[in-house]
């Protein structure tokens, strides 16, 4: 079974022992978002910089699964090169975001997000985008906007790799005890 990666959007930040070049503007961002000088960013300081398209900022949620996603150590907050990390996965979000959001609204509505994971290698039922579209759907618009969205793709990317862990044979099926479901469920959500 071949699975999908959402991973190849975050690049090879896994396991990767290299240090990236590190850019100028991205530096000049960091310092700027950095608001306290500690030289490590909170999700609270990075929800401060994040706008998501319409007007306001990225959720928490949001936030704080990305800082969680690129802070090796687990303190909480992001260095420089975990924060260059994030500029270039959240970049490579927006990338697609826009690209499946034709009116360019700032949202993307369920025929769209089906578009977007199809491309992704994912096939997904129509009533499973229903279901993630009321459940992101705080405002009731019908449809989510790019933090929802990096959200949901961060979730989808998680619950892949743990059940790619457990997929021993690739056969796209698994048995699982209720423990180690709950111990899946825990760690993919924020």
């Amino acid at each position: 079974m071949a699975y999908p990666n959402l991973g190849n959007m975050q690049g090879s930040m896994y396991g990767t022992t290299t240090t990236p070049e590190i850019s100028p503007d991205v530096q000049k961002w960091f310092q700027a978002v950095d608001r306290d000088g500690s030289g490590q960013i909170s999700s609270g300081e990075l929800r401060s910089a994040l706008a998501n398209g319409q007007g306001g900022y990225f959720s928490d949620t949001a936030c704080k699964l990305m800082i969680g996603m690129f802070d090796k150590e687990k303190i909480g907050t992001i260095n420089f090169e975990e924060f260059q990390a994030l500029f270039k996965y959240v970049n490579s979000w927006l990338t697609v975001f826009k690209q499946f959001d034709h009116d360019s609204s700032g949202s993307i509505q369920e025929h769209e997000l089906l578009a977007a994971f199809t491309q992704m290698g994912y096939r997904f039922s129509p009533d499973f985008f229903k279901y993630v579209i009321q459940k992101s759907d705080f405002n009731r618009t019908g449809s989510i906007t790019v933090d929802q969205f990096i959200v949901l793709c961060v979730q989808i990317q998680k619950f892949t790799e743990a059940f790619r862990a457990r997929d021993t044979l690739q056969s796209g099926e698994i048995t699982i005890a209720f423990e180690d479901f709950l111990l899946v469920a825990l760690s993919c959500s924020v």
